[in-house]
């Protein structure tokens, strides 16, 4: 294990590489399927919403297994590497298969289902083993932030990428489509591309960490057994500190796959983007994400991770409602206008900066339980720990399409809508509904994490016990050869 107070910068940026895979896979699911599959194909979006959530329930018993068995992976390459030098190249094909159908009569509910619950596991396989080392490169308080916003910057740097490529290369409209999300010819160019992005990205990750993590583990695992594999998993999801992220996590992550899943609808159907402000877009929301990389280390230090992201979560979600708001009692200029855009883009900039933060703060928080239960326990269970993390914010990201196409459909929203055709009523329906639900849930998650028990005094303090304790056994070890 890495315990240096400062990690080199080069493995900092190798670490957030893997990321990459991540920020294509939720921008993907988030942004484009249900529109692509609900408004390109025509499925119910319903229908749409209900076979994601399906997937994501298969799904289930992914993550957990993962990282409990990448907990309890033994070779001289270290847990977690192996899995992600053979994880990525599978997750890069299921991926185009996602985007593969274009024409309606090509895809079903079944077909939709059994891929998106294949691209799931595979990014599980990638994603948990490559979060689960940040405590093992580090025990530091502040450098497990450094890694974390690292991971942020590029996560968030792949997922953007593909929506400018998608915005301003592969949806554009053409003589047929005179809106670009509505043009079913790019999505698959969109799939080839974020395929190959995706495990170029968890390979190169690897390589670049393999100088720190090649090693064999400290201890070799007991032989796996499922009974004892679902009571660890079980021990690790009890921990008090773990569950207090978990629900706060859950709320926060389907707000934002509320918020992610619905854009596309709110920036053509109540903003009127044009073609501009959608390519200027995604470069917006990477300059929030450089905001968030600089703010959040300076915020951590002086309030802590817990207070961070509780005040970050309640700004972030008043920056975000506030031009929705103003619109309902018509105090906001004209949709589709420049004042319009350039308004939204300011709010929204600081929303974002201060979202981020939330879901760095929490990611975080998930490292330093890990020594909370070592302490207690005598055992560590990154994997575990973070699988359960991350299979929160799947199931909460899947949750918030799932709620999306509810919105949308008790909105009254049709089916192959044109943006400007739509009824003002049915708009205002779709973002009152939308913001009364994200209002709700941010302020519950910061509630929530008020409840969090792990501060910067209590990590130190823990890891002088491991420290004492480890050194008890060396001399324990000393004298009784």
């Amino acid at each position: 294990m890495t315990t240096a107070a400062k990690l080199p910068l080069r493995l900092k940026l190798g670490h957030g590489l893997g990321s990459i895979a991540y920020g294509v896979k939720d921008n993907g699911f988030s942004t484009f399927l249900l529109i692509y599959y609900n408004q390109v194909l025509g499925m119910d979006a319903k229908l749409v919403s209900f076979a994601l959530l399906v997937a994501l329930v298969l799904d289930a018993f992914v993550d957990p297994v993962v990282g409990h068995m990448s907990d309890r992976t033994y070779t001289r390459w270290g847990r977690r590497l192996p899995w992600l030098y053979l994880a990525p190249i599978p997750l890069g094909i299921a991926w185009l298969f996602l985007w593969a159908p274009t024409d309606p009569a090509h895809i079903s509910f079944g077909y939709l289902v059994g891929v998106a619950f294949v691209v799931r596991a595979l990014v599980s396989a990638c994603e948990v083993p490559s979060v689960a080392l940040v405590p093992e490169l580090t025990r530091d308080y502040d450098e497990r932030t450094g890694l974390m916003r690292f991971r942020y910057l590029f996560g968030w740097a792949g997922g953007l990428l593909m929506l400018f490529l998608a915005y301003g290369v592969f949806l554009v409209p053409d003589a047929e489509h005179k809106v670009g999300q509505l043009n079913p010819v790019g999505y698959w160019k969109y799939g080839l591309f974020g395929g190959l992005l995706m495990a170029a990205a968890v390979l190169l990750s690897a390589a670049a960490q393999h100088r720190w993590a090649a090693r064999l583990p400290e201890r070799k695992p007991e032989p796996f057994s499922l009974g004892a594999a679902f009571s660890e998993i079980r021990e690790a999801f009890s921990h008090p500190a773990f569950l207090v992220l978990f629900f706060a996590g859950a709320l926060a992550y389907t707000s934002q796959g509320i918020t992610f899943s619905i854009a596309n609808y709110l920036y053509l159907y109540v903003w009127r983007f044009s073609q501009d402000a959608f390519q200027l877009y995604p470069l917006l929301l990477f300059l929030s994400v450089i905001g968030s990389f600089f703010l959040v280390a300076p915020m951590h230090k002086r309030w802590g991770k817990r207070w961070s992201a509780i005040g970050s979560g309640l700004l972030g979600v008043g920056f975000w409602v506030t031009p929705f708001a103003l619109r309902y009692v018509d105090a906001w200029p004209t949709e589709g206008s420049v004042q319009s855009t350039a308004g939204l883009f300011a709010f929204f900039f600081f929303a974002n900066v201060f979202s981020v933060i939330v879901m760095i703060s929490g990611s975080s928080m998930i490292a330093d339980i890990v020594e909370a239960s070592e302490v207690e326990t005598g055992k560590r269970t990154e994997g575990t720990f973070f699988a359960g993390n991350f299979f929160m914010q799947k199931c909460a990201t899947g949750l918030g399409i799932f709620a999306t196409g509810m919105i949308v459909s008790l909105a009254g929203m049709p089916e192959k809508a044109q943006p400007g055709a739509v009824d003002k009523q049915v708009i205002d329906d779709l973002t009152l509904y939308y913001c009364a639900i994200i209002l709700v849930l941010a302020i519950v998650s910061s509630m929530i994490f008020t409840r969090f028990p792990i501060e910067r005094a209590d990590h130190e303090a823990r890891l002088k016990l491991l420290d004492e304790a480890a050194r008890a056994d060396a001399d324990a070890s000393g004298a009784h050869p």
